[in-house]
């Protein structure tokens, strides 16, 4: 896992033990990053599910101007201030050890929120559910949902809008937009 673009063009960062973080694939991440590419410099981002960090850490090397990373394993929280060490982040990124859905509920609101549950569960489609519910994304911006390609999208309701999905082997990967 490396860093594809921006000021960590390249650095190499640490692999979760075990199999209990899954991490996105580069072939997928390349791929998010392709569609957002444009969305992404100046604005605040929220990775929930981090696990290693890899989609916020390669948010803010893109120039991304704030990055929250939550996850509910302290083992992942840690892995994720590391990744953020090695590419020299720590400053503009916050790490909390909490669980995704819970943390939602505060008032803070983004342009760019990483979802990246774990595929045999239903947080996916918890955690859209949750973001609409509580309106946690500011005007024009984007949800990008990562899922078994198998799994059905989750519904949205106005003003939040399903962009579109793109397909990669066993991955979906679902753009929802917030309009006005």
């Amino acid at each position: 896992m490396r860093i594809i673009s921006g000021s960590a063009k390249g650095r190499k960062l640490k692999l979760p033990a075990g199999l209990d973080i899954r991490p996105t694939s580069d072939m997928v991440k390349e791929s998010i990053f392709n569609i957002v590419q444009f969305d992404i410099e100046g604005r605040s981002v929220l990775d929930l599910f981090a696990g290693s960090g890899q989609l916020g850490i390669e948010a803010l090397s893109r120039g991304a101007r704030s990055r929250v990373f939550i996850d509910s394993s302290p083992a992942a929280s840690r892995l994720v201030r590391d990744n953020l060490k090695l590419c020299g982040l720590v400053e503009p990124a916050s790490v909390f050890t909490r669980d995704a859905l819970r943390f939602l509920e505060g008032g803070e609101r983004f342009d760019l929120i990483f979802i990246d549950a774990p595929y045999d569960t239903p947080l996916a489609a918890e955690t859209v559910a949750r973001i609409i519910e509580f309106d946690k994304l500011n005007i024009n911006g984007i949800i990008v949902c990562e899922m078994r390609a198998d799994t059905e999208s989750p519904a949205v309701s106005p003003p939040y809008v399903l962009q579109k999905e793109y397909k990669y082997g066993g991955v979906k990967i679902i753009i929802f937009s917030r309009e006005i």
